[in-house]
């Protein structure tokens, strides 16, 4: 493998162990021993564990933030209509089989201290995630794009943790009913 499928290689390995077991868990052997890469090749590519875990991270904002874009923009183009359709998505990631929450949600709740790189890489998600939903509202004309995207986040976040629990997609389709309702109440410009 090249280095930088090494690299690709080492993060789906480590996403995947930390979304099974947590961050705190997965320790650098178990990574080591699943990636089948010796110790010294994943050290070349990340200096300490936390280096690891804001790399993966970073990939799972990345990865999460763009398959939201393309599944909304493929299924409309009306913006407001975009932005119940991202409970659409969140609904086929309840359904995953390998579904077992926010790994950002789950990377604040063992990396507490607000300086924490851990920490600051899973508020950038929420913060992007945000900003992306007020994008849309903006594009949707609402006359306050903040209060909508604040709202249509809180609706995320409450869907995904009930999700957590339960199992299931049905928290997703109660968000969407929420939020179609709150959107109807909302003005435009």
């Amino acid at each position: 493998m090249r280095r930088s499928e090494i690299r690709d290689h080492l993060l789906e390995t480590a996403l995947r162990l930390f979304n099974q077991k947590g961050y705190q868990a997965t320790g650098v052997d178990l990574i080591i021993a699943e990636s089948g890469v010796a110790k010294t090749t994943l050290y070349r590519h990340f200096e300490t564990k936390e280096d690891l875990i804001v790399a993966a991270l970073e990939r799972r904002d990345e990865e999460d933030r763009r398959e939201m874009r393309e599944f909304v923009e493929k299924r409309a183009s009306d913006p407001a209509e975009r932005i119940l359709l991202t409970f659409d998505f969140l609904q086929l990631w309840f359904k995953d089989k390998d579904f077992r929450g926010c790994s950002f949600m789950a990377a604040t709740g063992e990396h507490k201290d607000i300086v924490d790189p851990v920490f600051r890489a899973a508020s950038m998600h929420k913060r992007l995630t945000l900003a992306y939903l007020e994008e849309l509202a903006h594009a949707a004309r609402y006359r306050d794009p903040r209060r909508v995207a604040d709202e249509i986040n809180i609706l995320h976040e409450g869907a995904t943790a009930v999700a957590q629990v339960v199992r299931t997609a049905e928290p997703g389709r109660q968000a969407k009913r929420m939020a179609a309702a709150i959107l109807a109440t909302m003005e435009r410009d």
